[in-house]
Parts: C-alpha cells; sequence; structure tokens
C-alpha cells in the first residue's frame, strides 16, 4: 500500500510540474508574439527607416528614410505638411535632405500654398523648410511661381524666392525676377532686383 500510494504521489507531481510547464511556455509565446508585433508595428510606423552610418563620418548615426511625411501641427492648426520619396535624416544636426519633395503649406487649417520640388531640407532645430532645384509653387489664387530656391522661416514670416524667379498669374501677367517674397498668408507676392513685366489683356485673348 505504501509502494503503491509512493507512486500516486510521484505521478501526482510530474503532472503538476508539466502543467507549470505548459503555462510558463504558453506564457513565454504570447509574450515573444506581443514583442513581435510592436517590432513590426514600430518598422510600419516610421516610414520604413533603416539605421546606417552617414557617409564621411565617423560615429554619426542616421536615419535612411524611403517615402516619410513630415508635418507641424498647433493646438489643432495645421502649418505645413512635407512628403519626401527619399531622403537621409541625420540625428546630429536634425537636419532632413529630402528628394522628390511635394506638400501643402497651411494659413488657418486650409491650403494656401502647395508645391514641389527635386529637393529640400527640414532643420528641426529652427523650424526651416528649404526647397531647392527645380522648385514649382501654386498659390491659393492660382498664381504659379518657378524659382531655384524657396525658404520658409516660420507662418508669420515672408516666404523668399530666389533664382531665376517667374511668376505667372492667370497668364494676364508673367514677371521675371531675381527674387521675391510671398506674404505670410500666401494671398500675395512682391518682386525684388531687376525685374521684366509683361501684361496680357484677357479680352484680346479671348478675340484671338
Amino acid at each position: 500500500m505504501e509502494l503503491s500510494k509512493i507512486r500516486e504521489e510521484i505521478k501526482e507531481y510530474f503532472l503538476n510540474a508539466d502543467k507549470k510547464k505548459l503555462a510558463f511556455w504558453t506564457g513565454l509565446i504570447i509574450f515573444i508574439l506581443i514583442l513581435s508585433w510592436a517590432f513590426i508595428s514600430a518598422g510600419v510606423i516610421t516610414g520604413n527607416f533603416n539605421r546606417s552610418q552617414l557617409i564621411g563620418t565617423e560615429n554619426k548615426q542616421g536615419l535612411d528614410v524611403q517615402g516619410i511625411i513630415l508635418t507641424e501641427t498647433k493646438e489643432s492648426t495645421k502649418f505645413w505638411e512635407l512628403y519626401g520619396e527619399t531622403g537621409t535624416y541625420s540625428s546630429d544636426n536634425k537636419i532632413a535632405l529630402l528628394e522628390n519633395v511635394t506638400g501643402n503649406f497651411y494659413r488657418n487649417n486650409e491650403v494656401g500654398m502647395s508645391f514641389q520640388s527635386s529637393k529640400g531640407t527640414y532643420n528641426e532645430t529652427n523650424g526651416q523648410i528649404i526647397l531647392y532645384t527645380d522648385t514649382f509653387i501654386v498659390l491659393k489664387d492660382g498664381t504659379t511661381l518657378t524659382c531655384d530656391r524657396l525658404i520658409w522661416s516660420g507662418s508669420d514670416k515672408p516666404v523668399k524666392v530666389e533664382g531665376n524667379v517667374k511668376i505667372n498669374r492667370n497668364n494676364e501677367l508673367i514677371t521675371t525676377a531675381q527674387k521675391a517674397e510671398i506674404s505670410p498668408d500666401y494671398s500675395d507676392f512682391k518682386v525684388k532686383g531687376k525685374t521684366v513685366t509683361k501684361l496680357y489683356d484677357s479680352k484680346e485673348k479671348n478675340k484671338k
């Protein structure tokens, strides 16, 4: 009787041990799955960021970007949004270098100016946005501008455009200039430096 009792106790001990092991491994697997989901989600949210060493630097980390949207919003008011197909972000100088850039500048949560440019930068420290190389701009009234360089330094400051500036207002006014400024509300502009302006009568055009 004693021997059978000991056998039963040993059997019960191992059964209980198996249950504990099963519970442990089940919990561990669930924990690993949760961690894996978190890392996968983080990879999606960051827009496929791949950490890499920046060329020509030592011990300076950067991020290669494949499709990313940058935006500035304060107290439910959006000021701008940038989309770059590719680019690099440097954590040392906090500057994003973007290529094939498109986006919008906002006024009172409405698009005031849209743009596209071959290249652009965003400086996280001072909030400055610079677009350069084949930059095309459309104001909210339909006026278009082309230039070599656009500088946005804040929602309360004029937007500066420089280099081979050409302004077309509904094909009625075409101006070329060295520099120009766009008002903070994106409703108007003024040219600077040497300028050439041509005015066209829309009525005369329609007669032709």
